[in-house]
């Protein structure tokens, strides 16, 4: 009988585990969305709604407790500031665990877990359509630069191209000539060696 076995091992010591979790709760609070294994985001689901809910609270005694889950103290302000204030009126389920499938490596099941009503960036939502813009424009402009360079090559005269092909002709003759001089071995003397 499993009586009191709560909680999954994660194949980890106690120290480690509680290290794991201590950075997950801190990486989802920072970032409200992280992926990860599907066991993982099960067993983390309980110490984030732990934690945002001592940051209802507003105690010291609830700040102090909420310190033990959380790794930095710009987290544990966004859970007392903003996150306490976004469920004020909501009674708990603070997170969702969406599958995703396996993974490729060990076909392990992932999942997203993501706190509920999370702010989306719409500043990094702008910033990638600002920059699919600009490809699109930086390639317009492009293709509009190559056109005329074309035509300006073909608008040259006869007597031009043959002015080129003369000055053309007379640098590979000198490198030629360069490449020759390198190829030819200096004469050793025989009389300066000892008989």
């Amino acid at each position: 009988m499993r009586h009191l076995k709560a909680g999954r091992k994660l194949n980890r010591t106690s120290a480690h585990r509680k290290a794991l979790f201590r950075n997950m709760v801190t990486a989802l609070i920072d970032n409200e969305r992280i992926r990860t294994t599907l066991a993982k985001a099960k067993e983390l689901r309980g110490k984030v709604e732990r934690t945002i809910t001592l940051g209802k609270k507003g105690t010291l005694h609830a700040r102090r407790n909420a310190l033990k889950l959380v790794a930095d103290r710009d987290s544990l302000s966004k859970i007392f500031g903003p996150l306490a204030e976004r469920y004020a009126n909501r009674p708990g389920g603070y997170t969702r665990v969406i599958k995703l499938g396996n993974r490729l490596g060990d076909d392990a099941p992932m999942a997203f877990i993501e706190l509920v009503d999370r702010e989306v960036d719409t500043s990094v939502k702008e910033k990638k359509k600002e920059a699919g813009e600009n490809k699109k424009e930086t390639k317009n402009e492009k293709t509009s630069s190559k056109k005329p360079a074309i035509k300006t090559t073909a608008k040259k005269s006869k007597d031009e191209k043959k002015v080129i092909e003369k000055t053309d002709s007379k640098k590979t003759t000198k490198g030629k000539e360069k490449v020759e001089e390198k190829n030819k071995k200096p004469v050793k003397d025989d009389s300066s060696k000892k008989k």
